[in-house]
């Protein structure tokens, strides 16, 4: 074999893994149960120490299609969740879900991880609803949107304005 095709065969190897061009053909789906639907209360104390709505937003697409909603939601015992329902947007290699003071809908992608911004893990699936743990020790004040973010590529799939 030729240097130029082992150059070739490197090449393509390396291309396929940083794109994973099968992801553009791929989804995935998952519905989880919302924090906000709790058991029926016992008595008039309990309804009112439920999960309580902190704030919520729209989806609007960026460098892929995505739509949906997302909420954040403080339960009763004071940690608190993100929820994505109605989830729809692509899979791509290494895309995480993060709460950000940046606005939601910029142009410039890349200013999401310029500023401040907290990490809640990589996307669970392209679809559906489904739910992220916010740490505990997380300071949320200021926080302006969600983005579904792909760190391999520094590009946001969408975004959601949150106001927290």
């Amino acid at each position: 074999m030729s240097a130029a095709a082992i150059v070739a065969v490197i090449g393509i190897g390396v291309g396929l893994w940083a794109f994973q061009p099968w992801k553009a053909f791929t989804s995935s789906e998952l519905r989880e149960t919302s924090p906000l639907t709790a058991a029926q209360p016992a008595d008039k104390q309990e309804e009112a120490a439920g999960p309580r709505l902190l704030a919520s937003g729209r989806f609007v697409s960026q460098e892929h299609e995505t739509s949906g909603k997302a909420l954040v939601i403080e339960r009763p015992d004071g940690s608190r969740v993100l929820r994505l329902e109605g989830l729809a947007s692509s899979d791509g290699p290494d895309v995480h879900v993060w709460l950000t003071d940046a606005a939601a809908g910029l142009d410039e992608w890349g200013a999401y991880d310029d500023g401040r911004y907290v990490a809640l893990g990589k996307l669970k699936a392209t679809h559906g609803s489904h739910n992220y743990a916010i740490p505990a020790d997380a300071d949320i004040d200021g926080l302006r949107s969600v983005v579904l973010w792909c760190d391999r590529f520094n590009v946001a799939f969408g975004s959601a304005a949150l106001d927290l």
